[in-house]
């Protein structure tokens, strides 16, 4: 029996999976770690964190399966897409890694937008110009740290900081490299008209692979570190949600997923490149060799409910402590005894600004159709809908460009609610289903270390070896169109209120 390892480096923490060729979970490992938020609308991370909870989680996992390390064929690594990591010539981390939901970057998107307009934009990298990307936050560091910026001799995404510090290589791979905002998209290859156009020297990118080739091996130090063989190959991996599209088997036309983690995406994949001119979707190259995906994400979806948890449910986690259960589940019993629609209170999830559809870093959350009616029971229900109107927005685009969303999985810690999953279903008007196994990233990047391997032969091959069905949650024919009606009337808040959001923030 061979075995791979799944490292999936989150926002909120880097969980390590080590399965067998069926998929099987032999040993799990997490460690969490903080986000740090200097000013309003700044997001942050230490690499080093990144670092240390990937060796030791790692080296848990080893210990704790028993695995003989010559059994262990492949690495994968997947994790949160769009952050920078500068490295300088002796390849120490400069400063903080300004991660994915930073929002600083508005005069670099218009110094974007200025240099090589929209449309080139959209035609090079399939994507308008946009504030959480990479591209913005090197120009950012470029215009307002000029020294850090002069000492940056090699640009890496966080994952890919983590396979260099394993294997002392510079590499990344098509689907993490797409949310850069510097790779032709439809050519899958770095865009030297945009770097020169923006002044960033092509030498500090990495080379570019496909997900399942193979990038560089595990070095003796690490080999010590962690129990795993010197030598063990590392493959490309895939940022967070491709590498989910793997692990969820969305890896084929018709196919779609939606993952309710920290942000919210909606998901689908394509055999042939696919853009919104309009730009309120991402086109990006798929972990798939050929084939690309679109995607909508909404920023503060999981991160929403996790934001209303932390601030008024202190009831709800002593209660869940002494119940011995997760205080979602409870969460989740309390939302499902107020009707759909919240007895008429509304709820937008732009905590963080938004990417789909308004493309609007001034964007904020709010709660619309506040009365003294309304309890803790009523606010919860409205922003977990709030967060399923967001992600069906997400799918209204996608249908427009007729792609298929029909068969659709979900996944991330919002699709283990049955209630945010028939919020789904309805929504949608098609059946959810989850997969059978609930590791998402890290067993779509173990797939993928399985394909370098060999030990299958093509993406699709190992993906329907691997990967089941669990849940189907089918739509409930009387609630699509009460859930249409307030879908269509959330839809009409934000435009109404987008100025005020502007103003808002210059104040």
């Amino acid at each position: 029996m061979k075995y791979a390892i799944g490292v999936d480096i989150g926002t909120s923490g880097t969980k390590t999976v080590l399965f067998d060729e069926k998929g099987t979970v032999i040993a799990s490992a997490t460690v969490e770690y903080p986000m740090y938020q200097p000013k309003n609308g700044y997001a942050e991370q230490d690499p080093a964190d990144w670092y240390n909870a990937a060796v030791s989680t790692m080296k848990t996992v080893m210990e704790k399966s028993g695995v003989d390390k010559n059994d262990v064929c492949g690495i994968g690594l997947s994790g949160q897409m769009h952050g920078l990591v500068m490295l300088d010539e002796k390849n120490n981390v400069i400063r903080k890694s300004i991660i994915w939901c930073d929002q600083r970057t508005a005069k670099e998107v218009d110094e974007m937008n200025e240099k090589l307009g929209r449309e080139k934009l959209i035609q090079i990298t399939a994507n308008p110009a946009l504030t959480g990307w990479t591209a913005a936050k090197i120009l950012w560091v470029k215009n307002n740290e000029p020294e850090n910026y002069a000492k940056c001799r090699h640009i890496l995404l966080p994952k890919d900081y983590i396979r260099f510090m394993l294997t002392g290589v510079y590499a990344t791979e098509v689907s993490d490299a797409s949310g850069m905002q510097l790779l032709d998209v439809p050519n899958r290859c770095w865009s030297k008209e945009v770097c020169d156009t923006l002044g960033i020297d092509m030498s500090m990118l990495a080379k570019v692979y496909e997900s399942c080739e193979i990038t560089g091996y595990i070095t003796k130090e690490i080999a010590d570190i962690t129990g795993l063989k010197e030598g063990t190959p590392v493959v490309g991996g895939a940022g967070d949600n491709a590498a989910a599209a793997v692990g969820t088997g969305v890896v084929e036309d018709g196919k779609a997923f939606t993952t309710i983690g920290t942000s919210g995406v909606v998901f689908a994949h394509t055999s042939k490149v696919s853009i919104d001119p309009k730009g309120r979707v991402h086109t990006c190259c798929a972990a798939v060799p050929g084939c690309w995906h679109i995607m909508g994400v909404t920023q503060g979806a999981g991160l929403s409910l996790k934001w209303f948890r932390d601030n008024f449910c202190s009831a709800e986690k002593d209660t869940a402590k002494l119940m011995g259960v997760d205080e979602y589940y409870l969460m989740d019993k309390e939302a499902e005894t107020v009707p759909i629609g919240a007895d008429r209170l509304l709820y937008l999830p732009y905590l963080m600004g938004e990417r789909t559809p308004h493309l609007d870093p001034d964007a904020r959350g709010m709660f619309f159709g506040l009365s003294a009616m309304h309890t803790k029971k009523h606010m919860l229900r409205a922003v977990m809908e709030g967060v399923a109107y967001s992600l069906r927005d997400c799918v209204e685009i996608c249908r427009e460009m007729d792609i298929n969303v029909s068969d659709m999985m979900a996944c991330g810690g919002g699709g283990s609610s049955p209630l945010w999953r028939q919020m789904l279903a309805d929504l949608y008007a098609c059946p959810v289903k989850t997969a059978s196994s609930k590791e998402g990233p890290a067993l779509g990047v173990a797939i993928l270390a399985f394909v370098g391997a060999g030990v299958y032969k093509s993406v699709p091959e190992a993906c329907k070896a691997i990967v089941g069905v669990d849940k189907v949650q089918q739509p409930i024919s009387e609630n699509v169109p009460v859930y249409e009606k307030y879908f269509r009337l959330y839809d009409e808040i934000y435009p109404a209120v987008k100025e005020n959001c502007a103003k808002l923030a210059e104040l």
